[in-house]
């Protein structure tokens, strides 16, 4: 999904030892910053460097009907996604509860609390006891919601945090990812304590917060969705205008890549929960109202926000400066913290120019539905250092548990933007320097150690393209 070993999977070290030539000479050119961050320099951490190193930086990968019948394919292909409106009037019980239990499977593992503390035993038979599969009904009908603030999607219906190690308090192990304001979602069922729902959304089935979604039938949810006109968030986020008047939809965050319809019924010289909407573009937004049921409310995002009146078009300029919007933010366990994780942090690139992908790592190496090379142990390191060599931007390399964005080629060797945990590499006296990064960082590939014997080009297992 995102870094298995967050700290592990992002070792980052220099190869001498039985690299070729060609990696050597290249590891030669980098230089050791007092960041620590090997290779990278006050100019290499701004997209007009990247950009600038482009033959045909604005040049169109896909034009917008091509990105169309690409999204189609992916949710007609990939078994991670979920195409909701071809679900069926009704969900008999073996649907549900397979949704339920292929997410929420007890821990078998020891966890601890934030503090800590080992989590007992009784307290995770309380967590698994609140799925209630028992009343799941044999037939139910299929209902439906939109998310109305960003929303954490939980693998139990709790927001007890869990970690793997003492200390760590970082990867919740019970925090599956994040949906944006106006997801559609089918709701599934409910925990025994009437506090969570599980639903299931385009790209993820797993359990949410009650007061997070809002229930309408499905022409109100899918006529939201395919509203126009509408604006996308381009920026890496972006508040609502503060209201008073209307608390449910004042400074709520909306993320890169969000499609929000406009409201356009309201007359432009009367104001808007208490403002003029003369220097703002006029949201529509849904909203929970007291009875869980679906209503929408007009809400106000400042014209000089970060937004677009369609997706941008997919050009290597463009998928520099989106990535490069997130540089710096701090790294989010299934989209904690208000920020991503490495999955969520390509996703949410690629959506704002319309591209849709899986949300786990996992999903995105190895979906049919987009363009991938894969790699076995049956591949030598000539052919995948060729292969790295080769690589353009937009790509995404994938090796166990995490991704990186390729951002372009300097000093001969591939460079990539990625949100990464930590990094360790070789000095010249041969010991080695360790960098907790914890955030969106550019770093070269082709130096990177995976541990003390492989490299990250070793353990590459795919390499995905967004092309024709």
């Amino acid at each position: 999904m995102r870094f298995s070993q967050l700290v592990a999977a992002t070792a980052l070290a220099l190869a001498f030892a039985g690299a070729p030539l060609q990696a050597r000479e290249a590891n030669d050119a980098l230089t050791v910053p007092p960041s620590g961050v090997l290779g990278v320099g006050e100019a290499q951490l701004t997209p007009a460097f990247w950009i600038g190193l482009q033959a045909e930086p604005d040049r169109v990968i896909l034009d917008r009907a091509a990105i169309e019948a690409q999204n189609a394919k992916l949710l007609r292909l990939d078994p991670s996604m979920h195409d909701l409106r071809a679900l069926p009037k009704s969900l008999d019980r073996a649907q549900v509860a397979g949704w339920i239990e292929a997410l929420s499977q007890r821990p078998e593992r020891p966890l601890f609390d934030v503090d800590g503390r080992p989590v007992p035993a009784a307290t995770l038979d309380a967590v698994v006891g609140n799925l209630a599969l028992a009343a799941i009904p044999a037939q139910q009908k299929t209902r439906y919601g939109l998310v109305v603030r960003r929303a954490a999607l939980r693998t139990f219906p709790t927001t007890l945090r869990v970690f793997s190690e003492k200390g760590d308090t970082d990867i919740d192990r019970f925090q599956e990812t994040a949906e944006f304001p106006g997801t559609p979602v089918a709701i599934v069922h409910a925990s025994a304590d009437g506090q969570w729902l599980f639903v299931v959304s385009p790209r993820y089935a797993a359990w949410i917060d009650k007061n997070d979604v809002a229930e309408g039938s499905a022409a109100e949810v899918f006529g939201y969705a395919d509203k126009t006109p509408y604006r996308v968030i381009t920026g890496a986020t972006e508040r609502t205008v503060f209201t008073r008047e209307q608390p449910a939809v004042s400074q709520l965050q909306l993320d890169m890549g969000t499609r929000v319809p406009l409201q356009t019924g309201l007359p432009p010289d009367q104001p808007v929960n208490g403002q003029t909407p003369y220097a703002a573009h006029v949201l529509e937004l849904p909203l929970r109202k007291a009875d869980g049921t679906l209503g929408f409310s007009p809400a106000l995002l400042q014209k000089n926000t970060d937004t677009a009146d369609g997706y941008l078009p997919l050009t290597r300029a463009n998928i520099i400066r989106q990535a490069f919007k997130f540089l710096g933010e701090r790294y989010g366990w299934g989209h904690a913290y208000d920020g991503r994780d490495c999955s969520g942090f390509v996703s949410d690139v690629y959506r704002s120019m319309g591209v849709q992908m899986p949300r786990n790592t996992s999903r995105q190496a190895i979906s049919p539905a987009l363009e991938h090379r894969t790699f076995t142990d049956k591949d030598s390191h000539e052919a995948r250092l060729k292969a790295a060599q080769a690589l353009e931007v937009g790509d995404l390399v994938y090796i166990p548990g995490h991704v990186m964005m390729v951002i372009g080629h300097w000093h001969g060797q591939p460079y990539v933007i990625h949100d990464a945990g930590g990094m360790s590499y070789r000095k010249a006296d041969g010991g080695k320097a360790r960098i907790k990064l914890n955030s969106v960082s550019v770093t070269p590939l082709l130096p990177m150690l995976y541990n003390d014997r492989q490299s990250y080009v070793d353990r590459m297992t795919s390499i995905v393209r967004i092309r024709h």
